[in-house]
């Protein structure tokens, strides 16, 4: 792994917005509120030289309970594994006696500290940095995060401070994973069912609804294969969201959902299937994503509540009867070999390529098999098909009056080609074009040479009959 630099401070000193402008994207939620951070959320610079994972944590409030003790156990891990620590402070708060804890808490780690003092727009810096001059910080420099001020000398302090050989060191490629979004309602399970599979607590797990708010992405490899895991924010009817953050947060939940290969739905049997759950399942068929439907805290519910429970999911998914539903247990850890399997099965079925020719021959056996209804006396024609992309797999037909082909008709050429390829776990784009066959012309000098060499037979018959 390359090397880590942990932003460390107090609630709303800017971390967040200093993390983004670190690695030059927007994955980190910012909010002008306190504790909108609470997991570690990491992410690469390549600004300087060299590299290097930049750590955004929540900040350490000073409370020894709740969401706060979780979230402080979660710095103190970032503190544990960085190389530098940047500790983050706010120029318009001044030194606060937190901020003297808090520093206290980094030199017991050992490691060097670097002090970005944070929000010195429209502030005199040197008067700003004379106030933080008591902590005795070498390097303590002024920051406005929000405009991208000050960032190039905060790397020029931090870069020599970083190991030498780190440079050659390589960040996980997410190309080389599969990207699997966890989704669902708020107190679902989801990170609960992460850590289970990563076998450490590497996201807050609390009875809160709503501890998760940023997409945390996760890095794992199971069975030989490598998945990148993306922690999302429960998400909850329209109406039920008043906080500008939830807002947010379910913005880059949608976010996630679209990045990502295979999303996994995660449902708490206890409740059974919400209409939230149901929109969730619409995001996913319009971003055309692969979909696994678990069925957590399958371990709680007696024989009775599990078939009801499966009634009700039979009865309320045969519109995505196609998606696997796993029964699991994120707390204790069962189904979850059975899980991934389907998340493999799904990017397998999403990801899969078609051949032109072979597409063409199952389209003529379903269309012999079961020709369209007549449209004013005429049926429609189609002649022959070829792939248009994949994740989702989609499948182009040509022909004539295709616009007139009904919906019942398009679900079952849908369910034709899904049972010829075996595509289980993602949805199938069928798209319909009027007109010739592009390929006529070649298709015809081909029955030309073939005539030619037919009359070439003909005549040598003749010449050996004489």
């Amino acid at each position: 792994m390359l090397p880590v630099v942990a932003l460390v401070g107090r609630p709303n000193v800017g971390k967040s917005t200093l993390f983004n402008a670190l690695t030059r994207s927007r994955d980190a939620l910012v909010a002008d509120l306190p504790g909108v951070t609470r997991d570690r959320h990491y992410g690469v610079c390549h600004l300087g030289e060299r590299p290097f994972l930049v750590v955004d944590t929540g900040g350490l409030s000073g409370v020894d309970e709740g969401l706060d003790a979780l979230t402080a156990q979660q710095v103190r891990v970032a503190i544990e594994e960085a190389q530098v620590l940047v500790f983050v402070l706010d120029a318009r708060d001044g030194l606060l006696p937190q901020d003297r804890g808090i520093l206290d808490e980094l030199r017991r780690s050992g490691k060097p500290i670097i002090a970005a003092v944070n929000k010195t727009d429209g502030l005199d810096e040197q008067a700003a940095l004379a106030e933080f001059a008591a902590f005795g910080i070498a390097a303590t420099l002024p920051l406005a995060a929000a405009h991208n001020r000050g960032t190039d000398q905060l790397l020029a302090a931090l870069l020599p401070l970083l190991p030498e050989d780190s440079h050659e060191e390589l960040a996980p490629d997410e190309n080389d994973s599969i990207r699997v979004a966890i989704v669902g309602r708020p107190n679902a399970g989801k990170s609960t069912l992460i850590n289970r599979l990563l076998g450490e607590d590497r996201l807050i797990v609390s009875d809160v609804a709503g501890t998760t708010r940023d997409p945390i992405r996760v890095p794992l490899e199971r069975d030989g294969r490598k998945y990148t895991l993306i922690d999302t924010a429960g998400v909850r009817r329209r109406a039920r969201v008043e906080e500008a953050v939830e807002k947010f947060s379910v913005i880059k939940t949608l976010q996630s959902m679209a990045a990502a290969q295979v999303v996994v739905l995660l449902v708490d049997a206890r409740e059974n299937l919400a209409d939230q759950d149901l929109t969730l399942i619409g995001h996913a068929l319009d971003e055309g994503r692969a979909l696994v439907i678990a069925v957590n805290k399958w371990d709680g519910l007696d024989a009775y509540q599990r078939e009801r429970c499966q009634e009700a999911l039979d009865r309320r998914l045969q519109f995505v009867d196609w998606a696997r539903q796993v029964y699991i247990s994120a707390l204790h850890g069962s189904g979850l070999r059975e899980l991934m399997r389907a998340v493999v099965r799904a990017h397998a079925s999403a990801t899969k390529e078609l051949g032109s020719s072979d597409l063409t021959r199952t389209l003529e056996k379903a269309y012999q098999n079961y020709q369209p209804p007549l449209v004013r006396g005429h049926a429609p024609k189609l002649r022959f098909a070829h792939p248009g992309g994949n994740n989702p797999p989609t499948i182009v037909l040509h022909g004539s009056r295709t616009k007139h082909i009904a919906p019942a008709y398009q679900r079952y050429l849908e369910n034709f080609f899904r049972k010829r390829y075996k595509l289980e776990g993602t949805p199938i784009r069928i798209v319909f074009r009027e007109g010739e066959n592009p390929y006529a012309d070649k298709k015809n000098v081909l029955t030309e040479a073939q005539q030619r060499k037919r009359q070439r037979m003909i005549r040598e018959m003749k010449k050996r009959k004489r």
